[in-house]
């Protein structure tokens, strides 16, 4: 099992600590660092440490930076990875290793020394989440997709991007422009995963792990993917994505529309795509009619036309589900997170992740052909 943080947060030095952390600054930088986190050490906090004013950062969760790698590219890696199966001679080992090179290697041995599922999940956190905040959300995920033995996922990348710390709704059009900075640094580490998949799997003596990647946005890190998508060029995608989640989606109904140029892509990207929906959101109600001209959204209303799509792109509407997971004003009133408050979308999810027949996915009703309801 492993985490890792994903951060184009800007890097700083807090008084009194011997290690760089991530900034809960308002502030991007072009290119993502790369944090693992320790849940060997970790233990769950009291009420009465939460409330205290350090609760903040590693009082939360425990990480640590990779360095930068030395040397560009995946070169490296081979080495190391043939040094360990007695191919060939070299003084590198992992220690060499920084970065994305790190993050691969690491990946790769977890997942190929096992025949069970070792998926890995890469989650894009929405708006108004300061770098604590994304630290309290990546607890609640290990719980829910990585503890949760109806989940196949072992090991997570959280997508951490610079939103706001506030709620105010100035705040919205900040975050809406550090989510296009971000979704260029992110199609920048997609380039780097495909270049690792190409230098290492070039070589006969290393085999695929056959696990499975899975990548779920909730919310404006819609907005974040969708920057990526804008960037990639169709003729440079490669399928390596299995399941495609969009929770709650801030992005307008038309990003399917060719004229968007964006989430056309992603049936290019994924084997299967599914928009989680709640006619009753009432977050993304406020986003569509004091911040984006009554442009529709799509975790609201659902795409404007995806018949092209049908066969890979799934609607899941979880209107009608009930908050039976958490169930605080926050969750009852705005419908916005059914990923985290109701068990029925929860369970949607596992078998969505699991590759399971989208016709067969118990739980839900057919409504028409590729358009499902979770039922009450």
């Amino acid at each position: 099992m492993a985490v890792y943080i994903l951060s184009n947060r800007k890097i700083v030095r807090h008084k009194g600590e011997k290690e760089d952390s991530f900034s809960n600054d308002e502030y991007s930088i072009p290119n993502f660092r790369i944090a693992k986190c320790d849940f060997d050490t970790y233990k769950e906090s009291t009420a009465a440490a939460k409330k205290k004013k350090d609760y903040t950062n590693r009082n939360i969760l425990n990480y640590k930076l990779f360095s930068e790698p030395e040397k560009q590219g995946y070169q490296e890696v081979l080495e190391v990875l043939q040094k360990e199966k007695s191919i060939k001679k070299s003084t590198l080992t992992a220690s060499n290793l920084g970065g994305t090179q790190r993050m691969f290697y690491e990946l790769y041995k977890n997942m190929s020394s096992t025949k069970d599922r070792s998926d890995v999940l890469i989650f894009i956190h929405g708006y108004a989440y300061d770098f604590d905040d994304e630290l309290k959300a990546i607890i609640d995920l290990k719980k829910l997709f990585i503890d949760h033995p109806a989940s196949p996922v072992e090991h997570i990348l959280f997508v951490s991007w610079p939103a706001s710390s506030s709620i105010v709704p100035l705040t919205y059009f900040d975050d809406k422009a550090s989510s296009i900075n971000s979704g260029s640094s992110l199609m920048r580490l997609f380039y780097f995963y495909t270049q690792f998949l190409k230098d290492i799997f070039s070589n006969r003596d290393l085999a695929p792990c056959n696990q499975r990647i899975h990548l779920m946005a909730h919310s404006m890190g819609n907005r974040v993917l969708q920057s990526m998508l804008y960037s990639l060029k169709k003729e440079n995608i490669l399928r390596v994505i299995d399941q495609v989640l969009l929770l709650n989606a801030d992005v307008t109904y038309k990003v399917f529309d060719d004229s968007e140029d964006s989430f056309n892509k992603l049936p290019l990207l994924a084997n299967r795509v599914s928009i989680y929906l709640n006619r009753k959101d009432t977050i993304l109600g406020i986003s569509q009619f004091t911040k984006n001209i009554l442009t529709p959204r799509l975790g609201k209303h659902g795409p404007s036309d995806i018949d092209q799509f049908k066969d890979i792109v799934s609607v899941i509407d979880c209107t009608f589900v009930e908050d039976d997971v958490l169930n605080s004003f926050k969750y009852e009133v705005g419908n916005h997170w059914g990923y985290l408050s109701s068990s029925k979308v929860q369970n949607d999810i596992y078998q969505n992740l699991y590759g399971v027949d989208r016709n067969l996915i118990t739980g839900r009703s057919k409504d028409n052909g590729n358009i499902f309801t979770i039922i009450s």
